[in-house]
């Protein structure tokens, strides 16, 4: 079967699982347990991936926070300084095509009080940066703005966002979730104040995941979210995962030395598909930013295809996602595709085709081949697809 939903999930490298094995059963310590050589070794580990992480981001060691994943490093950032800085004001700033781990924590909040600006995008999924300036005001304490989206791969403008952000003396989040190991990521450069990141999205195991955490100028403070034991410097108690974090820490450390050269094989191989499949179909469209993009990921629209149906045509072989694996069991639309105007009917004809390390290349032509049988299967039986082609303006 051929795996094409690295957005979803990625395998975790067998580098990775090399590394983690040992913390399972030979070295069985907790990280807190200081009095005894097996806590001193699970101590060193976590050091060393919170090193691993740090030099990855150009960020000191104590500013990076470990959580059981992503999810909950957004919680604890946009949840920490909402409550921390509530005497400042109770506004937050976000975007429409944010992933649901940002926005349902942003809905959570309004039902406490908090007040949430919602920013549209344009139909290639980018913000305005006048409209973000425009909304940020007086009593903003934050604006959170996902560093590159994981259903169109579009990467938003995160220097600009920064120095807007500094300029007006507002801390700044970014889910970056997608991003940390397909592209350089250096928050402290570019004014990013937190930034959630996850280990199941570039090679490492699931259940693990970070937040970095602004030290200095500003030195940014968060209410804990989770009580008991005071551990990650009373961010975060709980006893750490040393396994996942080891394994963290290694993927880490791969993708500091090979994400350069792979995301040119990665690009080489999207726009493969991509090429293939806009020339030998009608009616197939890009969903995002042609440039601005993470390298693996294709979004497109097949009009007049239910992509489910499509996807039905060819599942067994080839796994590929019609939107985030996060709402999978959601019926309705995506909402990024909505929020990028692309309606109903173009959201629920698009499938997310992500590529990744383990890929080969001969599996680009057979991917290609499938869809365009399956596309062209479903529009020979299809009445709307034929008043189509007959000139018959039926709207999709």
């Amino acid at each position: 079967m051929i795996y094409l939903d690295n957005n979803a999930t990625t395998a975790t490298d067998p580098r990775v699982l090399e590394t983690m094995l040992p913390y399972f059963y030979e070295k069985p310590g907790n990280a807190a347990s200081r009095s005894h050589p097996y806590g001193w070794v699970a101590t060193e580990a976590v050091d060393l991936a919170r090193e691993q992480c740090a030099q990855l981001f150009a960020a000191e060691t104590r500013e990076v926070i470990f959580t059981s994943g992503a999810t909950e490093a957004i919680n604890l950032a946009i949840k920490g300084v909402f409550e921390m800085y509530h005497r400042k004001g109770k506004h937050i700033i976000t975007v429409a095509t944010e992933h649901k781990a940002v926005l349902d924590t942003c809905h959570a909040l309004e039902k406490r009080g908090g007040e949430v600006t919602y920013l549209s995008v344009d139909e290639q999924g980018m913000i305005s940066l006048e409209e973000l300036e425009a909304a940020i005001r007086a009593d903003t304490v934050l604006v959170a703005v996902m560093w590159a989206n994981n259903e169109t791969g579009v990467i938003q403008p995160i220097k600009e966002i920064g120095t807007i952000c500094d300029r007006k003396g507002v801390l700044f989040f970014s889910d970056a979730t997608q991003a940390v190991g397909k592209i350089p990521v250096l928050p402290k450069a570019v004014g990013v104040h937190l930034m959630a990141f996850s280990a199941h999205k570039l090679y490492g195991p699931k259940g693990v995941g970070g937040l970095f955490v602004n030290h200095r100028a500003p030195r940014v403070r968060l209410t804990a979210q989770l009580d008991g034991g005071g551990h990650e410097g009373g961010f975060r108690s709980g006893t750490l995962n040393v396994p996942g974090i080891v394994g963290m820490g290694k993927a880490i450390a791969l993708a500091a030395e090979e994400m350069v050269p792979a995301s040119v094989q990665l690009q080489q191989w999207r726009d493969q598909l991509e090429n293939r499949l806009l020339q030998d179909l009608e009616e197939v469209q890009l969903n995002g930013h042609p440039t601005s993009r993470l390298a693996h990921v294709s979004n497109l629209i097949f009009r007049f295809v239910d992509a489910e149906a499509l996807m039905a045509t060819f599942n067994r072989d080839i796994a590929v996602s019609a939107g985030s694996a996060c709402t999978s069991a959601d019926p309705s639309p995506s909402h990024v595709l909505i929020a990028m105007g692309k309606g109903k009917g173009g959201a629920e004809s698009s499938i997310r085709f992500s590529f990744g390390r383990f890929n080969q290349s001969n599996e680009v032509d057979q991917v290609a081949e499938a869809v365009i049988r399956g596309v062209n299967h479903l529009r020979s039986q299809s009445p709307v697809w034929e008043m189509f082609k007959e000139g018959i303006d039926v709207g999709g």
